[in-house]
């Protein structure tokens, strides 16, 4: 049997179950251990595979078959990568983890684990963990079918680019718990689908904010998607680090970290 998350192989039986006595394995191996198999259960998932990998791939193909980003100063595909490796941080850290938290949270499993030696803050940092594992693997495939496509992505743009997908992927796991925690399942399901579509076509995350609609463009830089989308447009294209976006996405992750700590609803 799979030893129960939080325990070492050596403080289980020969049938899984806990030795008499066992001590709780180490913070960081329950951490590691929720994370792998937060990581495995998003990516057995179809539905979050199509969301995280497919819908964002077929975005990128058609952004660079049509005309829309015309006119930008670079090719179709150096505007397009970027904004599509924004995509996938807030498919996989907002939706993908709201979904599943919130029905999680529906099932008990949240209440449960959260008594268990691995704890509210390992469970929260095992979401994290998974989250970065599999943006990881979005960016390999996203690179693997841009490259061929003719993206040149400044060198210098390859750190900076990384980390702003993290601190994105950070303000956007934190709108999703708070998202998960404050509502049903039913109405997290609806939010998180409708705010991908919404952020997607009109947030400035895919679409640079110069191709929406006039009363868009001044607001999109103060969402997190449009930070981030603009943030790493900056990296990729020129090398460069845009601060007003890395400020907004930290008071993102601020602001909605705080407010899920405060009102997260564990049943």
């Amino acid at each position: 049997m799979t030893p129960v998350p939080g325990r070492s192989s050596a403080d289980t039986t020969s049938t899984g179950t806990p030795s008499p006595g066992g001590a709780p394995a180490p913070l960081l191996r329950r951490i590691l251990l929720q994370g792998r198999y937060e990581t495995v259960t998003m990516l057995r998932n179809g539905e979050q595979l199509i969301l995280a990998v497919v819908l964002p791939l077929l975005a990128m193909v058609g952004l660079t078959v049509t005309p829309l980003l015309d006119g930008l100063g670079a090719s179709r595909i150096n505007v397009a990568v970027p904004g599509i490796l924004a995509l996938c941080a807030m498919s996989t850290a907002f939706t993908g983890q709201g979904i599943s938290t919130g029905f999680d949270r529906r099932y008990g499993v949240l209440r449960f684990l959260s008594t268990t030696p691995l704890g509210r803050t390992g469970l929260i940092a095992g979401k994290v963990l998974a989250v970065l594992a599999v943006l990881l693997l979005q960016v390999l495939v996203v690179t693997a079918v841009a490259l061929p496509l003719g993206w040149q992505p400044d060198p210098l743009g390859w750190l900076p680019g990384l980390a702003l997908l993290v601190l994105g992927a950070a303000s956007f796991t934190a709108l999703g718990l708070l998202v998960a925690g404050t509502v049903r399942p039913e109405a997290t399901l609806a939010i998180t689908n409708l705010l991908w579509i919404l952020l997607g076509a009109l947030g400035g995350i895919v679409i640079p904010s110069e191709r929406l609609p006039a009363l868009a463009q001044a607001a999109v830089h103060f969402l997190p998607s449009g930070a981030l989308g603009q943030a790493l447009r900056d990296a990729f294209l020129h090398g460069s680090i845009n601060a007003g976006s890395v400020i907004v996405l930290l008071l993102w992750t601020a602001l909605a970290g705080g407010a899920a700590s405060r009102w997260f609803k564990w049943n």
